[in-house]
């Protein structure tokens, strides 16, 4: 039972660290710090290489990419693994070996979540709204990927809850997942393609060839997640009285109008539960706009992204059993 055990500890542990210390914020003064964190200097590795990979044969490229996948996946997953594995075999006292584990293991799971930034961020726009300081606002629009200069009160509501439902996959249960079936390398892994996709996953003319195979990936690992975590924002948004019916309709509905092929659904989902209309101004609208979004929407918003990802563990639990009793070595353990 030892690494199930192990298994629970580092889940639970490593999201209550997160609630405590959170992630530095990558507004000044803490943006040196930000750059320190692992996916951030993943993601700086990844900009840096990939000139390298590129050519001027279009399916070369292609290949490449895949290359430049492999190599960003495989640089922080191998050593995770080997570095548990070595780190539960040493030959030291057995409760040293053991806590030296289990702090090693939290710290690594906790970079592959983030949940107290975005919900302090969130709070920050619903302080601002509240005092109609669009300025203030502005400065957390960043969440969404999008320039927040001429976007006014509702659509910058519109753009944290949109991140906030989006990042619910990416940032919270797509890695508890994993984490759960393959352990902490699962969750390593995971979070470096999401990295990968984050930073090539591009369309454009300069990313198309070499970004593919990292966005088609992310899409394939994000399929199930994200249509799970759809799931539970329903049942969470019938808990907590809100409209699931209609989160359930809307879903089905709109989840299409969004250009990803995996976060459409979220979006959708809470613009249905909250009876808004979310909107990236030129790129899409979902939703219906019965009513208008209010700061009070990106708080029920957050209520729904706690609950999803209170029962979300919850769930996880029993896998981290199963996986812990049959197959420990997912986690660098013997039975």
């Amino acid at each position: 039972m030892l690494p199930a055990l192990l298994g629970i500890t580092i889940l639970i542990l490593s999201v209550i660290l997160d609630l405590i210390i959170g992630d530095p914020s990558p507004w000044k003064p803490w943006k040196r710090i930000y750059n320190l964190h692992p996916t951030v200097w993943l993601g700086q590795l990844t900009k840096k290489i990939e000139p390298y990979f590129k050519t001027h044969n279009a399916k070369l490229e292609k290949f490449n990419g895949i290359i430049l996948a492999l190599i960003i996946i495989g640089i922080i997953t191998i050593p995770t693994y080997l570095g548990l594995h070595y780190l539960y075999s040493i030959q030291v006292a057995y409760s040293l070996q053991i806590i030296a584990y289990l702090i090693v293991a939290i710290i690594l799971f906790k970079f592959t979540i983030c949940i107290k930034l975005e919900t302090d961020g969130a709070i920050a726009v619903i302080k601002a709204l509240e005092t109609n300081d669009i300025n203030e606002a502005k400065k957390y629009a960043h969440f969404s990927r999008r320039d927040a200069a001429n976007l006014n009160g509702p659509q910058i509501a519109s753009a944290v809850i949109e991140s906030m439902v989006e990042n619910l996959t990416d940032f919270k249960l797509s890695p508890f997942i994993y984490y759960a079936f393959f352990g902490l390398p699962g969750a390593v892994a995971f979070r470096a393609i999401n990295t990968l996709d984050g930073m090539v996953g591009y369309k454009d003319k300069e990313h198309i060839n070499t970004g593919w195979f990292s966005a088609n990936l992310d899409n394939i690992i994000n399929y199930i997640p994200s249509r799970f975590t759809t799931l539970l924002m329903i049942v969470s948004s019938a808990i907590l009285g809100y409209d699931y019916k209609a989160a359930w309709r809307i879903a089905k509905r709109d989840h299409k109008r969004v250009q990803s092929r995996n976060h459409g659904w979220q979006m959708a989902a809470i613009a249905g539960a909250l009876h808004i209309q979310l909107e990236k101004p030129g790129k899409y609208t979902v939703g219906d706009p019965i009513e208008v979004i209010t700061p009070d929407k990106i708080m029920k918003s957050l209520k729904v992204r706690n609950l999803s990802i209170i029962i979300c563990m919850l769930l996880t639990i029993p896998i981290i059993v199963i996986i812990g009793l049959y197959l420990p070595w997912l986690w660098g353990l013997q039975s």
